[in-house]
C-alpha cells in the first residue's frame, strides 16, 4: 500500500456537486492498493498514521500526533499511486488492485484508523471526485507499507 498523507485544515470531497465527506483539522489521506496488499499493510498504515509525530506543539516543534490534536482524517482511495510512467506517455495503472479487491481493503484500512481512535471521512470509492483543502506547513509525507 501506498500513501501520501497531507497535513489539513478545511478539507471536503465532492461528487456531482455534494460534499460526501468533510474534515476541519488533521489529514488528508491519499491511499494507493496493489494485488498483494494485504490486512498487515492496513494495519501498519493506520497505526503509523494515527501516531506520526507531524503536528506542532507549544514550541512549534513537530511532536504531536493525529491522536494528540484530536485530528481527523478524510480518507480517498486513490488507484493512481500505482500508476507507471517510465514507458510513453500514458501511465498504465496495472499495478493497481482491482476495484472489489481494494475496495475491501479501503474500508478495512479506514476501520483500523477508526479502531486507533481517529475519526474517519471518506471520498466515494471508484467515483470521479474533487478533493479541496489547504495544506498547512506544508506537510506532505508518502509512506510505503513495504518499506517498514
Amino acid at each position: 500500500m501506498r500513501v501520501v498523507i497531507q497535513r489539513a485544515e478545511n478539507a471536503k470531497v465532492v461528487v456531482e456537486d455534494k460534499i460526501v465527506g468533510e474534515i476541519d483539522q488533521g489529514l488528508v489521506v491519499l491511499l494507493g492498493i496493489t494485488h498483494d496488499d494485504q490486512m498487515e499493510d492496513a494495519a501498519y498504515l493506520a497505526y503509523k498514521i494515527a501516531n506520526l509525530r507531524i503536528f506542532e506543539d507549544e514550541n512549534a516543534k513537530m511532536n504531536l500526533s493525529l491522536k494528540d490534536v484530536g485530528g481527523k482524517v478524510l480518507s480517498i482511495s486513490q488507484f493512481t499511486l500505482y500508476g507507471d510512467t517510465r514507458k510513453g506517455r500514458r501511465p498504465n495503472f496495472m499495478n493497481a488492485a482491482k476495484p472489489e479487491y481494494a475496495l475491501a481493503l479501503y474500508q478495512q484500512f479506514n476501520t483500523l484508523l477508526e479502531s486507533e481512535d481517529v475519526f474517519v471521512e471518506t471520498g466515494q470509492f471508484g467515483e470521479m471526485m474533487r478533493v479541496q483543502f489547504t495544506n498547512v506547513g506544508p506537510v506532505t509525507l508518502l509512506l510505503d507499507s513495504r518499506e517498514r
